[in-house]
């Protein structure tokens, strides 16, 4: 029997990365074409990014735990049918309802993807090229920022909305495909989970804190991105075929500020991760200050800033509990792993709601500062775990 390359493996899975990285967002471009469409509220709206964020709260560690004994080759090709299965109801959903029905079945095939995925990268090389594997794969996810949006944006603007779903079901039958050929029959099975790791997780003080300060630190963003195409459109006053241009560039900035993240944070991460939240807040300040102004150069300039150190901090975030995990929890790595995923996307529904209810309440130009609240959080937990350290050396 023909061994399966591990470069080809990994493409399969950053492919499907790139399909699932790409519908998370897609409806951050959408928005405005979902509000004419169902004649709904902006904050309305969020929810398809809110409710998205929820399912693969929910889906990363209880679809991990029920699951732990398929097949890993059988199981990422249900996982990718369910995806597939999400979309297409989101492209020809008649109505608001079934639209976010669609957006948490793909959402439910997104946590556990993020939470399997990494350990089949993990396991198709050689232990001391793990680290890189595990990037490859989250290469799809990036590349998704930088095209996949933006370019779902520009199909719904040239076509309709309905269109971008579909657009997205197509790369994730690639990634199917690529699945069902490329990714090995023999990975090691995980097994039955046992629920007493729930315990052990979550009586220590060190991982809990860990997954608040994910869930903060990354969330604060979310209250200004989830409305970011609004702000731009309807305050900065930028039309629909610049806005995808902009995306396309922000894109870019995240892109560099993954890689900048995981720079810093290999040294000292607590420390690192405190730099990169204050450095966000102080973006999502420029850009309320811009929004405030109603200036199209500082916005143009806040918005690129904010997409530098939005994600800055995902490496040092990942790296922290994983480190954790390993120090007091060895026997549940992979359940610490899938409740940091799922700490992730609290934090998209925590950000999104409240820029939900601030965009409601008064206008999308005040959400930035809902963010910088929810970050203050994180740096406050931060400071927390710092003295928590200190008291044990």
């Amino acid at each position: 029997m023909k061994t399966i390359s591990p470069s080809l493996t990994l493409l399969a899975l950053a492919i499907n990365a790139f399909a699932i990285g790409s519908t998370e967002f897609i409806s951050v471009g959408l928005m405005p074409m979902i509000v004419n469409t169902f004649n709904i509220s902006l904050s309305q709206a969020g929810l398809t990014v809110s409710l998205y964020a929820l399912g693969v709260t929910v889906g990363a560690p209880l679809l991990t735990i029920l699951t732990g004994t398929w097949n890993r080759k059988t199981l990422m090709i249900s996982i990718m049918g369910l995806f597939i299965l999400g979309n297409l109801l989101s492209a020809f959903a008649p109505t608001f309802l079934l639209l976010l029905v669609g957006r948490v079945l793909a959402s439910l095939a997104h946590g556990i993807f993020m939470s399997i995925s990494t350990v089949i990268a993990a396991d198709v090389v050689r232990p001391e090229k793990r680290a890189s594997a595990i990037a490859l794969m989250f290469t799809g996810l990036t590349v998704a920022t930088v095209i996949g949006v933006p370019l779902g944006t520009f199909i719904g603007q040239h076509s309709n909305w309905h269109m971008s779903f579909v657009f997205i079901v197509v790369i994730g039958l690639i990634g199917l495909i690529a699945t069902s050929i490329l990714v090995p029959k023999g990975l090691p099975i995980t097994g039955k989970i046992n629920l007493s790791g729930l315990a052990r997780i979550f009586t220590n003080k060190s991982i809990l804190m860990s997954l608040f300060i994910t869930a903060f630190g990354y969330g604060g963003t979310f209250a200004a991105y989830t409305y970011l195409t609004p702000i731009l459109e309807g305050t900065f006053r930028f039309s629909a075929s610049t806005v995808v241009i902009i995306l396309v560039v922000y894109g870019v900035m995240v892109a560099i500020g993954n890689s900048l993240g995981g720079h810093l944070a290999n040294k000292n991460i607590l420390p690192a991760l405190q730099k990169m939240f204050a450095a966000l807040a102080l973006s999502l300040l420029f850009l309320f200050i811009s929004a405030s102004l109603a200036s199209q150069a500082l916005g143009l300039i806040a918005t690129l800033l904010l997409g530098l150190f939005a994600f800055m901090n995902v490496p040092g975030l990942q790296l922290y509990v994983v480190q954790l995990a390993e120090k007091f929890t060895p026997k549940d790595i992979t359940l610490v792993s899938a409740f940091n995923i799922a700490a992730f996307n609290v934090g998209i529904t925590l950000g999104s709601f409240v820029g939900g209810q601030i965009s409601k309440g008064s206008s999308v130009v005040f959400t930035p500062l809902g963010g910088i609240i929810i970050i203050l959080l994180a740096m406050f937990l931060i400071r927390l775990a710092q003295k928590d350290q200190a008291s044990k050396l």
